[in-house]
């Protein structure tokens, strides 16, 4: 059976991702691509590197006819999904990639994006997107919620260390750098070339970046209390990849070992050999994340690395492994391309 798909946003990045991931998968294909400031150009305008595919011209979100459609992707920017997806056809399934509805909580919600929430319905019927974690719910959602690429990344590195105990909760410190594509397309004066290039900056620092809402609201359900990481993000000159360093206080081997019975069967996630560590050149235009740890010299506290493409694993791919469960298709479907090197 093939299904028939729609991308909302379809001129962004995460967009374009979607269309070149989709292009590839074997039980869908696009029927409508929706993107309001391009409305009218055909996609090989927008993106010339897929001219080679048959595709729809872009058009308005309106204009679409949502009879045949199985799946919605939206790749919109934060709190413009709220207002799309509330008045999408009820029996439609969404797969969102805007932190719009990944909060539970709607006051939660408000205090990290500041504004209350518009969809508060939409909202109680949303799952988590953590492909990994959320697998049985996600297989039943109608409107899943995909998660931060920064928070994806830190949250493969912790979840299964905080579920075994094996580090003190107290003490994690969270490095994290981002690749520019991170920040969407639009045009900014701070993600110029001569701004950005030939350095890297911390951003959001103080436990302002609005993905530690994300990281509040999972580790403090995991552990059953309160669970705050000390978190800075930096922009990088680089076009894809997140890269997480997290210290922890804990015993290495026994992370290690935490961390690998965690993924064992997992297809996506890879936990190397202890003492070594990722590349986001290892990872780029895969659906694939890497693990690492290695203790720290100081004795009782280790260092875990995490690598994944922000633009596919982050949340592109993530959305597609999402819409596969959703579908009841084989979760590695359409995903599992190895990373391009150099």
């Amino acid at each position: 059976m093939t299904y028939n798909i729609a991308i909302l946003g379809a001129s962004g990045y995460t967009g374009a991702e979607l269309i070149r991931l989709i292009s590839g998968h074997s039980s869908m294909q696009i029927k409508a691509l929706g993107g309001n400031s391009k409305a009218g150009q055909s996609l090989a305008s927008v993106f010339p590197h897929l001219r080679h595919l048959d595709l729809p011209d872009l058009v308005k979100m309106d204009e679409i006819d949502w009879s045949g459609i199985d799946l919605c992707f939206c790749a919109l920017p934060h709190k413009t999904s709220q207002e799309v997806i509330s008045v999408l056809p009820k029996t439609l399934k969404i797969v969102d990639l805007s932190a719009d509805f990944r909060l539970r909580d709607p006051e939660e919600y408000a205090k990290w994006y500041g504004n209350p929430h518009a969809a508060l319905e939409q909202q109680a019927e949303a799952v988590y997107g953590l492909s990994e974690f959320y697998r049985e719910d996600i297989k039943a959602a109608r409107l899943v919620a995909g998660t931060g690429c920064n928070a994806a990344t830190g949250q493969f590195a912790l979840r299964p260390l905080i579920t075994t105990g094996v580090i003190d909760l107290d003490e994690i410190i969270l490095d994290l750098k981002c690749a520019v594509s991170g920040a969407g397309r639009s045009l900014k004066e701070n993600l110029l070339h001569a701004e950005l290039s030939e350095g890297y900056h911390a951003y959001a620092v103080g436990g302002t970046h609005r993905h530690l809402g994300e990281f509040d609201q999972e580790f403090s359900a995991l552990a059953g209390r309160p669970v705050k990481v000390q978190f800075t993000p930096h922009l990088i000159p680089a076009n894809r990849g997140v890269l997480a360093t997290v210290y922890v206080k804990g015993e290495a081997q026994a992370i290690h070992k935490a961390l690998e019975s965690a993924y064992v069967d997992e297809p996506f996630i890879e936990v190397l050999p202890m003492g070594e560590t990722p590349s986001t050149r290892h990872i780029r235009g895969s659906n694939f994340c890497h693990i690492g740890v290695v203790a720290d010299r100081i004795d009782g506290r280790a260092i875990v690395v995490a690598a994944l493409d922000n633009l596919t694993k982050g949340s592109s791919g993530q959305a597609l492994q999402n819409a596969n469960l959703m579908l009841g298709l084989p979760e590695t479907q359409g995903l599992m391309m190895a990373p391009l090197f150099p």
